[in-house]
């Protein structure tokens, strides 16, 4: 693994892919059967479990644990100690990991400190989950959720702004993107 660093502390399994120019930090286990993409941060106590994919470009903080059938797409942010589970109605005493429920956060989006995701959700592209936030259902793309259980409070921008909406449709005050608004989605207008 040229061209990568992990930090002395961490633990790497056999059968791992780590993209060049990944640097994975202090206490993590990369767990057998994982990918991990290019130019990827991995902080401090993370947890990657078997057969995890994580795109190029995803940023994870410290303390956060992505267990089996967790999907990260590329430049995905996960803040500091956001939780994702994979079995919905767990029980020690009881195996479920053949019960397994996907849950892939798509292009883009970030998970704000302290969010839950509960497993089988998918967080849409450039989504935007707000610290603390319990996602109990899908959310769109751009969308921004807040909230226990989370829920639309606006819209977000590829480049992490909140979209102003008139209407149908919302501008971006920074980068001045464009987007039309339909109900719970939106979607980018080609900026002539």
């Amino acid at each position: 693994m040229e061209k990568v660093f992990i930090h002395e502390s961490s633990y790497i399994d056999d059968d791992v892919e780590i993209g060049e120019g990944t640097k994975i930090w202090h206490f993590c286990h990369v767990i057998t059967g994982s990918r991990i993409g290019k130019n990827c941060r991995i902080g401090q106590n993370v947890i990657i479990g078997t057969e995890v994919r994580i795109g190029n470009n995803v940023k994870i903080q410290n303390n956060v644990s992505v267990y089996k059938g967790v999907i990260l797409e590329d430049d995905v942010f996960c803040g500091p100690s956001c939780v994702f589970t994979n079995v919905y109605n767990p029980r020690s005493k009881i195996p479920r990991m053949h019960e397994l429920r996907e849950t892939v956060v798509r292009k883009g989006a970030t998970i704000g400190a302290n969010a839950t995701i509960v497993c089988g959700n998918n967080i849409g592209m450039y989504a935007f989950v707000g610290a603390g936030a319990v996602v109990a259902k899908n959310v769109p793309d751009y969308a921004l959720v807040c909230g226990n259980p989370a829920s639309i409070r606006g819209w977000m921008c590829e480049c992490a702004n909140r979209i102003e909406v008139r209407g149908d449709v919302g501008v971006c005050g920074i980068c001045g993107k464009k987007y039309r608004v339909k109900g719970d989605s939106v979607e980018q207008i080609e900026n002539s």
